[in-house]
């Protein structure tokens, strides 16, 4: 029965769930695995997924079959476990490798980069991804490169090529955001704080972000992002790691501050330090004594507020 059956009856209900017949079945694939039959294994295995479609046995199956020289199906089934909310490491890993063993470099960095998003110092992860960059290297990408190139031109689009009102496009322009790609380094906060910007620009401007799959802050998601990851690289330079990644309780803050904070979702120092003064006073009951009192903490440890360029 190939992957893609499987799945099928799996999807149909037809194979029914019975994990106690699962792990009988996925125990002698082990043994025949031990003893050296890898396809009798594989079999095994296959019948275990359809009574228990959970990770482990799928996992098993699909490294089996990779190192039968089944690239296809294994690649298959990996791809099906990716999906999941929450992948194992160890499924992006493996197929990271097989995407680059095919030539399939942004589909490899891609894997690992979602490792990386989460555990930015996963040594495997790491040490794959120089594999990987240096393969780009090698290959020229054509649909990387065009999809790239694409979503450059877009990102430089001028904001005044869009059908926005006068308020809007006054507000943008003094706030110096001239495209697309300046937008996205912006958040709701800090547009509905600025003088004269409201609730109706600001849905003018989602929704026209929207239409071309965009929308406020994206620029800014992940800590490891380039973006964010070029600013946390200079607030290193004013501080160590040891105080960036420090708990915003340290700071001791009043409790109107704390609830702003939580808001944002900022849990360290580091974070606290990202933002700008805009973003924080654009929260609902944020004033300028908060901003003063969350100024004066960051000074003690001879950090700011961000500015905006």
């Amino acid at each position: 029965m190939g992957q893609n059956v499987l799945d099928t009856l799996i999807g149909a209900g037809i194979a029914t769930a019975d994990p106690k017949a699962a792990r009988e079945h996925y125990e002698r694939g082990q043994a025949l695995e031990a003893e050296g039959d890898r396809a009798a294994a594989v079999d095994a295995y296959r019948k275990a997924s359809s009574l228990d479609p959970g990770p482990h046995y799928a996992f098993r199956l699909a490294f089996l079959l990779d190192l039968l020289g089944e690239e296809d199906e294994a690649i298959g089934i990996y791809e099906r476990l990716a999906r999941h909310p929450q992948p194992h490491i160890a499924t992006l890993l493996n197929l990271a490798v097989l995407y680059e063993d095919r030539g399939e470099i942004a589909k490899a960095e891609k894997c690992l980069r979602q490792i990386m998003d989460t555990q930015p110092n996963h040594a495997r992860a790491r040490l794959y991804m120089k594999d990987v960059q240096a393969s780009r290297n090698m290959y020229y990408d054509e649909e990387h490169e065009r999809s790239q190139q694409k979503h450059s031109a877009l990102l430089d689009t001028p904001v005044t090529d869009f059908e926005l009102s006068v308020r809007a496009r006054n507000c943008l322009k003094k706030m110096q955001i001239r495209t697309l790609g300046d937008l996205l380094k912006i958040t709701e906060a800090e547009l509905l704080s600025y003088k004269n910007f409201g609730e109706t620009s600001l849905n003018e401007i989602k929704h026209m972000l929207s239409s071309k799959g965009l929308r406020l802050g994206q620029g800014l998601d992940g800590q490891f992002t380039n973006y964010r990851k070029e600013i946390y690289e200079e607030l290193r330079g004013k501080a160590p790691d040891a105080v960036l990644n420090k708990p915003i309780s340290v700071l001791d803050l009043s409790v109107r501050a704390r609830k702003a904070l939580q808001i944002l979702n900022i849990q360290t120092i580091g974070e606290l330090a990202m933002r700008t003064e805009a973003e924080l006073m654009g929260v609902k009951n944020f004033g300028q004594t908060s901003l003063e009192e969350i100024g004066e903490k960051l000074g003690e440890y001879g950090l700011g507020l961000r500015k905006l360029d």
